[in-house]
């Protein structure tokens, strides 16, 4: 098994591609050892390394943040971890997962609104998140008010130093663009 990596534009975190499927759907966030060893036995192998501070999956990717020690010494132990776990035949998330993160709801806007949310939700759909993917993270629609669209940075992009960059000269101006009701873009937990 040949797992490749790339690097994200945030330092800390690099993108693992075993050249198999991971989620076939949505994605898997994990920010923690305990949240992931429960739904997720590659998750849980992951924490198990020291400095592994994050952990998300997409579709044919894994993406790990880290504090602390230099890529060059954690990456041997992390691409071991991910070809053992694929070897294994084990599968990525638990039966007993809870949903996936695509099904999370508590999105928030007045339901006047929903056709405009509607165009948003396309518009970060097929415009935004296939290219945050490419650099290893998600976005995705938290809620609109007062022209505000509230947005949530997974993976790669959460910490990101450039991820402010990303939000108010990418994301903000392509949905002003086309969506004139859209006055700000604001990341939110």
């Amino acid at each position: 098994m040949f797992i490749q990596t790339e690097s994200t534009p945030n330092p800390a975190t690099l993108k693992f591609l075993p050249g198999k499927e991971v989620l076939r759907e949505g994605t898997a966030d994990f920010r923690n050892a305990e949240a992931a060893a429960e739904a997720s036995p590659l998750a849980g192998r992951l924490f198990e390394i020291p400095g592994v501070t994050g952990v998300f999956f997409g579709y044919d990717f894994v993406t790990v943040t880290k504090d602390g020690p230099d890529w060059q010494h954690l990456k041997p132990a992390i691409l071991g971890a991910i070809m053992e776990h694929f070897m294994s035949g084990a599968p990525v998330m638990a039966s007993t997962a809870p949903a996936r993160e695509a099904g999370e709801t508590g999105e928030f806007y007045d339901k006047a609104d929903e056709e405009l949310v509607l165009t948003i939700k396309e518009l970060l759909d097929t415009r935004v998140r296939p290219a945050v993917a490419q650099d290893g993270g998600d976005i995705t629609f938290r809620g609109f008010e007062n022209g505000t669209v509230f947005l949530h940075m997974k993976g790669a992009c959460a910490g990101c130093p450039s991820s402010t960059a990303t939000l108010k000269h990418g994301i903000q101006n392509l949905l002003r663009h086309f969506v004139p009701e859209v006055q700000q873009v604001e990341q939110v937990a």
